[in-house]
Parts: C-alpha cells; structure tokens; sequence
C-alpha cells in the first residue's frame, strides 16, 4: 500500500492511542508460564501481539514469527521451559539476519537444549523444551535487552537466579520494565546495578495493559512541527513503567508541555522555541524514539548529535542506513559516526524527487517517523504504509482524524 500525505495547518485531535505492545508481550509470556490463570486486561492489538498469541498456544511444530523480533526471542526462552515440546521458530529474510547467539548462550548454560537450523547465532531455531534449571548466568548487557528480559520472565518458572551483566548496559528502561511487569504480576525481582537476582514463582496477578508512549512519538513530532495544534493523547500516564514516557523531557526541551489530565495527555505548545541551538541527545535508554527524533529536528533545522543507537543496526531494518538513506530524500545528509552515534550539522543538499517517496524498509518505526514531515513536504508518498500494522494498525486513520489527507496511490 503506497499513500500520499498532505498535512494540515493545525491540528486538533484526541487520539485514543494503542496499548503497548512491549507490555502486552511480557505480560502474555508470564501468563503462559503461569498455566494462563492471571488475565491479560487490553493488550496491544497489532502484529507482534497477534504472534505471540498464537505462538504461545501451539503444542509443536513450525511458527513462523515474521518480523517480531521480540516474539523470536521472547518465544526461544519460553519453548525451552515447555518440556516435551519440539517447535521451530523462524520468520522473514531479515530475521534470519538478526543475532540470536547470546541469548541461546544463556538459555543453554541454563539447560535449555536449542540448536540452529541455519548459520551459527542466527534464526531459524529448533528448540526442544526439557526440564530447566535455576541458577547464575553472565550475559552480555551491551548487545540486546530483550536477551535480558526473555531469561528474566523465565527464571522464576525454573526456580529462580541471578543475572550478572557485563559490558555497557543498552535499553536499561526496557529491563526495568519487564521487571516491573513481573513484579505486577507476582514475580520477586531485585535489580542491582549490573545484577538482578530472581525469586522462585509467580503469583499470577492480573495486569492492566497502559497505553504506548512509543506510540505518541509522531504526535509529540506533529506538535512541534504544527505548534498551534491541540492534541490529546489518551491513555497516557506520568508514572509509566515504560522507557519512552522520556518523550516528556525530550518534548520539554522543544518547549512542548506535557499537561496530564484524568484520560491522557495534552500537548501544549503555547512555549514552542523552535530552532535555536544545536542538542544532544542520548538514545541509549529509548532506541525506539531515535527514527522519530531525528527526522523532527532536521525538519526542525535544529543540529544535533546522538548516541546510543547501536541496537538500531540490526532491528526490522538496518535503521540506521535506513534513516540515512531516506532522510537524503528530504535534503538533509545524515553523518554516521561509529557504531554508536549520528549526527545532523546543517548540511543540505537540493531535494530530487518531488513529492519525496519514502521507502519504509520493511519497517513499522520508519513510516510513523517520517509521515509528519508531510508538513514540510506537501504530498510525501510513504511506500508500504501496511507495515504501521506491527504496533500502531490506526495510524493512518489518527492522522486523518487530525486533518491530513491520504490518498492510497495505485502500484
């Protein structure tokens, strides 16, 4: 599906946004591990949602995961606790191309018996569920959190353990998250630094599933770029478990106040500064508003270098080659500095095609990042607008809800 945007003047919504599907995961996960006895209340609705759920129901055989890199590890940790289950796990191109080795270390030192059906360290997995053990296990804190957090949920169900992380610790909001929902959920869980020592079982306690901060990042781009808008996020709350509620202080620095009421939160502009001075950012806590961040403050003419992106390369799409790529169709040359770090320094180049066609690279955050540029960029053409369906299916109707025309273009 390829669609053409035209953006409002101003935009005036309440957006009931999506539930996060980062919790919905972990909370379904645990559900599982528990018999399915604690109830899920409002999980995410989208594609990675829809896998797990469906994965986690299935007593053998082939599961084909998709772009869910989540589900892929998530899933891995909790076959190998299903003892008398045999199942592979596999999903398209790009995840036989994403590292999975670590986490299979872990799970092996912990009993798990997994064997790779391709190349080394990399999807498609045979995991063959067997009776595990609790216990000590080291894991590398700077590759991947969801290596992380996939042994954490499973260790209470195998009697409990210690993580020790060595390395720089990437997405330490996201460990803290899942350790948050399984002490919602009844787990006992210390975090300690570089250590996090697990207890024994699950009470199995409901959870509620609270709306996605990830998701309201285009929103929070749209009031920057549109500052006499009015917009209302539902479902948002200031004491989030989630990472990505630092879209407040990011949106702070813009001059976007966050004014939480009893159902959301408003935007407000009225204090919007604009471009001004260079920034820096460091993204190291919250990857997944890096796509979203950038392209604002190059539509934003504001400078601006940021780090802690290195889990970018090797998500849906190599995001950061990605962001590159298409940010050089809107005329801004994006510098990549190491592994860890992208820079903006005013640099432009003429823009070719006109309207600009975005290509999403397979890739949900690609196509809710650039999509509010269509303010700058009358027309914008967002090519395989589908892949939003990952974690937001309603975005493009909320963009039209907020005053944007789309058009679906013929292929």
């Amino acid at each position: 599906m390829t669609l053409q945007l035209t953006a409002p003047e101003q935009a005036t919504a309440r957006i009931a946004l999506p539930t996060s599907k980062s919790i919905s995961n972990r909370a379904l996960l645990i559900a599982a591990l528990c018999g399915n006895q604690p109830s899920v209340l409002h999980p995410a609705l989208c594609d990675d949602t829809s896998v797990m759920v469906e994965a986690l129901s299935c007593t053998g055989g082939d599961i084909n995961v998709g772009a869910a890199g989540t589900a892929m590890r998530f899933l891995t940790a909790y076959f190998a606790t299903r003892e008398g289950i045999s199942v592979t796990l596999d999903g398209v191109e790009r995840m036989r191309q994403r590292p999975i080795g670590p986490l299979v270390d872990a799970l092996r030192s912990l009993g798990a018996q997994i064997d790779y059906l391709g190349n080394e360290g990399f999807p498609p997995l045979r995991v063959t569920g067997r009776t595990m053990h609790g216990g000590d296990v080291v894991m590398d804190g700077s590759v991947s959190s969801q290596f992380i957090s996939a042994v954490m949920m499973i260790l209470p169900a195998i009697g409990g353990g210690r993580i020790q992380l060595t390395g720089d610790i990437v997405s330490m909001p996201y460990i803290q998250m899942t350790a948050a929902v399984m002490r919602d959920m009844g787990g006992d869980v210390e975090i300690n630094h570089d250590n996090i020592t697990i207890g024994k079982g699950y009470a199995g306690n409901d959870l509620m599933v609270e709306a996605d901060w990830s998701a309201a990042a285009p929103w929070y781009a749209l009031a920057a770029l549109l500052p006499q808008s009015h917009l209302t996020l539902d479902g948002l709350v200031p004491d989030s478990i989630q990472g990505d509620a630092h879209l407040v202080e990011l949106g702070a620095k813009l001059g976007i106040h966050s004014r939480f009421g009893t159902t959301g939160v408003t935007l407000d502009t009225s204090h919007f500064i604009g471009c001004c001075c260079s920034c820096f950012a460091d993204m190291s806590g919250t990857p997944d508003l890096a796509l979203q961040w950038a392209v604002l403050l190059c539509l934003l003419e504001r400078s601006f270098r940021m780090t802690g992106i290195r889990t970018l390369w090797h998500k849906e799409s190599n995001r950061v080659e990605a962001l590159r790529d298409e940010l050089l169709k809107l005329g801004y040359v994006l510098k990549i500095d190491g592994e860890d770090a992208i820079l903006w320094y005013g640099d432009r180049v003429p823009v070719g095609q006109q309207p600009p066609v975005i290509n999403t690279h397979g890739d949900h955050r690609i196509a809710m990042a650039f999509a509010p540029a269509a303010v700058r960029f009358p027309g914008l053409i967002i090519q395989d607008a589908e892949v939003v369906t990952k974690s937001y299916p309603s975005y493009w109707r909320h963009l039209e809800q907020c005053g944007f025309t789309i058009t679906e273009l013929a292929q």
